[in-house]
């Protein structure tokens, strides 16, 4: 019971911050006013304030009154939006670098997944993303060899390659396969979000096409915990959410 009494509190918390009962800047009640208001201990007002500090909602800072961080992130597959468009949307700053840009030849899971010709070349392209001037994901995008040449033009802080691809080459993406499942950070990883190695992350893999349905980028993108959230609303009379065993898991 006092397991579930933490996460309810959590929920009301996280969804005033949301709604902005709790504005970016102010102070969350005292733990003593949060346990009468609940009618619970200071113990379970203290995990669930835990809560969301480790989803960087509030300030963790011990003895004093929580600071509201920021609201929550959250991004919905409803429609194909760039980062930079959603980010945007969201009234946050965006910022991106490209990091390495190498044409190799396709792995075969690569040319699988792009529908390639075994041994195509594809544009290998390593990014770095930043929400209000924190790190928050890595982006590794593997493009089609015919795409390549338009990302190739591309400065190294575009912030939307595909807005830009879109606008520069007329390549629009149309669809979208997503794959959501958690990884733990790689020295790579934990370098570039400033996070351990180890810690836990939120990845998204996703293939992008045209509206003829060509093959655009294969894209393994890997958020750092509590940075964003994924929405997913589905009914019984749409295509429901699939549920798939990862690699390590036997029946």
């Amino acid at each position: 019971m006092g397991a579930t009494r933490y996460r309810e509190i959590a929920e009301s918390l996280r969804h005033a911050i949301r709604t902005g009962t709790y504005p970016l800047g102010s102070r969350l009640p005292s733990e003593s006013d949060l346990s009468a208001r609940w009618e619970v201990s200071r113990g379970t007002v203290r995990q669930a304030v835990a809560l969301l500090a480790s989803e960087g909602l509030i300030g963790s800072r011990q003895g004093a009154r929580r600071v509201v961080l920021r609201q929550e992130r959250r991004q919905s597959f409803q429609q194909l939006n760039s980062f930079a468009q959603w980010a945007q949307a969201m009234g946050c700053e965006v910022a991106s670098r490209i990091l390495t840009r190498t044409l190799r030849t396709a792995t075969d899971e690569e040319a699988e997944r792009l529908e390639a010709a075994p041994g195509s070349e594809v544009l290998y392209v390593l990014r770095l993303r930043w929400l209000d001037g924190e790190p928050v994901m890595v982006e590794r995008t593997v493009y089609a060899e015919w795409v390549a040449p338009a990302v190739l033009e591309l400065p190294e802080d575009c912030v939307s390659i595909m807005d830009s691809i879109a606008e520069r080459a007329d390549i629009v993406a149309h669809y979208g396969e997503h794959l959501i499942d958690a990884v733990a950070a790689g020295s790579e990883d934990a370098r570039l979000l400033r996070v351990r190695r180890a810690s836990p992350l939120l990845r998204q893999r996703h293939l992008t096409y045209t509206a003829a349905g060509r093959a655009i980028e294969w894209t393994d993108d890997r958020y750092r915990a509590g940075s964003v959230v994924f929405n997913v609303m589905n009914s019984a009379g749409a295509a429901p959410l699939e549920r798939r065993a990862g690699p390590d898991v036997r029946g």
